[in-house]
């Protein structure tokens, strides 16, 4: 920077010198700069005249000092903290930045190159395999650390690659790599790995439910759903998975990089919790339920008898009924549930899980008044019977009977008998139906949205499933009416809502549970969106 100024001659009258002082203003400070010549040499110091037309002025040298209380000192001070404070200028992350969408050409190369559609035979094991095909970091990581999980996992070791097209266990190499890779670790990073498993724990929390509650439900076949979920939250709530998963020595490719046992809880459990559930969301779609129960209680040694998994001791009502003969003086073992297959001739799907939720004293109600007038307009509106192909006609005719009997259950609530008889009322088959429920719509939404993260899908499914909205599906069908009531009740849970919609959303659940024991997981999809539309996609009539 440059200034130029005309310097003004001052003559000291006291002195003989000429050129002693010289003085102008500059435009960065109002103050006058003197400037003295006392030590200055000029090359001829008896010229009278000295001009001096430009002086350098370097912006970055010391400046002045001002006076503390100099308006220019502190108002350069403020400038000088705030070009310190500043806050920088935040640009959005990549994932926020918007891209040009894909040519249709690209985006029809994508989805059909894509491995989500390669399996027909499986679509929803299809659903749940990577968007792309793994690349080379992947297959690192699976040739370093898949053989020690597929051993503690009591897998053989062979690649899954060997197994034959129409298996659907060819596929668990890759689901095992992605049921491992929690959004904490290195891989995430890749869409494709993090989709996949996000969408593999949203899978098998589910799964991991459903195992539990049939597997109680068959165990205590008097006890009433709160002391199982209780039982379930002991096993797979979320602070006591590190304990399984150590258990298994997994802890090291859980966290390949850290001691599991010295870091703290909020950094341990969500990685644990997330693996957890792909685990088994991978080994249901590969191996099926049975497989479920086999790591759970032998891989993992949970036991359902220790101290720790017992529910908290509460006052029991007196259970009177008998329950069926297969339950009679024994407790099942996991091996039992896993093992059991139903006979040819059987009646249900789920002969055992029937008997479990429906007693048998439920046959004293069998020709009452709501089984001549309300159990046919019910089944009339749920589409019952469904056209079975039997070898012998009276197979038909006991179902049939059966069904009718586990509506009428399915509509009873507790108000009216549970005080006398505890299990004549819908609680067991409503705790069956929540969960065959959340499985079966967790499944359509997989198969629906191939490209959906799993924490979208999430909260897609707990929008869809809200109680609220359940209640609402069995009221739209004028099937509320038919509700089972106490006579001292009955006027407060008909003319209010709030004590009406819980008992619509438990009635609509058991019924989901009983056609899930009856007739098996395809009446169960047609239920929810074919007869009550969950989704609500179906036309409606004009009114």
């Amino acid at each position: 920077m440059e200034l130029s100024s005309s310097f003004i001659h001052f003559t000291n009258p006291s002195t003989s010198s000429p050129c002693n002082h010289y003085s102008f203003s500059s435009s960065f400070s109002p103050f006058p700069i003197q400037i003295h010549t006392k030590n200055l040499k000029f090359a001829n110091p008896t010229c009278p005249n000295h001009r001096i037309f430009a002086v350098a002025v370097d912006p970055q040298g010391p400046q002045q000092e001002l006076p503390k209380n100099s308006p220019q000192r502190l108002l350069r001070e403020l400038a000088e903290r705030k070009r310190g404070t500043a806050p920088k200028k935040k640009f959005p992350p990549k994932k926020f930045i918007l891209r040009p969408p894909l040519d249709d050409k690209r985006l029809a190369e994508r989805f059909l190159n894509s491995p989500q559609l390669s399996l027909k035979a499986f679509p929803l094991l299809s659903s749940c395999l990577p968007s792309s095909r793994l690349n080379n970091a992947d297959k690192t990581w699976m040739d370093e650390y898949l053989l020690e999980a597929k051993q503690a996992l009591g897998y053989p070791l062979e690649p899954s690659e060997n197994f034959g097209d129409d298996n659907p266990a060819k596929q668990f190499d890759t689901l095992l790599y992605l049921a491992f890779q929690h959004p904490t670790g290195e891989r995430t990073r890749a869409r494709h790995v993090r989709s996949g498993h996000t969408r593999l724990l949203f899978l098998g929390q589910y799964v991991l439910e459903l195992a539990l509650a049939e597997f109680f439900l068959q165990r205590y076949p008097r006890e009433s759903p709160g002391p199982m979920r209780e039982r379930v939250y002991a096993l797979i709530g979320k602070k006591h998975l590190p304990k399984w998963i150590k258990a298994a020595s997994l802890q090291n490719l859980v966290f390949p990089f850290d001691d599991m046992d010295k870091l703290k809880r909020m950094e341990r459990e969500p990685p644990v919790k997330s693996v957890f559930w792909a685990l088994f969301g991978a080994i249901y779609l590969c191996f099926g339920m049975p497989e479920v129960y086999r790591v759970l209680f032998e891989v993992f040694g949970m036991d359902p008898e220790a101290e720790d998994c017992q529910p908290r001791e509460r006052r029991q009502l007196e259970d009177v009924d008998y329950v069926s003969v297969e339950f009679e003086g024994k407790k099942l073992s996991w091996q039992e549930v896993a093992a059991y297959k139903p006979p040819e001739d059987a009646l249900f799907a789920h002969p055992r899980l029937f008997r479990a939720c429906v007693p048998p004293g439920m046959h004293r109600f069998r020709g009452n008044i709501w089984d001549y007038e309300s159990r046919p307009q019910v089944m009339r509106a749920l589409g019952y019977p469904l056209k079975m192909e039997d070898r012998i006609p009276d197979i038909t005719k006991a179902r049939n009977i059966e069904l009718g009997l586990g509506l009428q259950l399915c509509f009873l609530h507790p108000s009216k008998h549970k005080f006398e008889h505890p299990r004549f009322c819908y609680e067991r088959l409503e705790y069956l139906g929540q969960k065959i429920q959340d499985l079966v719509m967790a499944e359509r939404l997989l198969m629906k949205h191939l490209d959906a993260p799993g924490l979208w899908l999430q909260e897609r499914h707990r929008r869809t499933l809200m109680n609220k909205f359940c209640g609402r599906y069995l009221r739209d069908k004028h099937l509320h009416r038919f509700v089972i009531y106490a006579e001292d009740v009955q006027e407060k849970f008909e003319h209010n809502r709030k004590m009406r919609n819980p008992a619509t959303t438990a009635v609509q659940q058991s019924l989901h549970g009983l056609s899930y024991a009856v007739y098996g997981k395809p009446d169960v999809r047609r239920l929810m969106f074919e007869v009550f539309d969950f989704e609500q996609i179906q036309p409606k009539a004009v009114v």
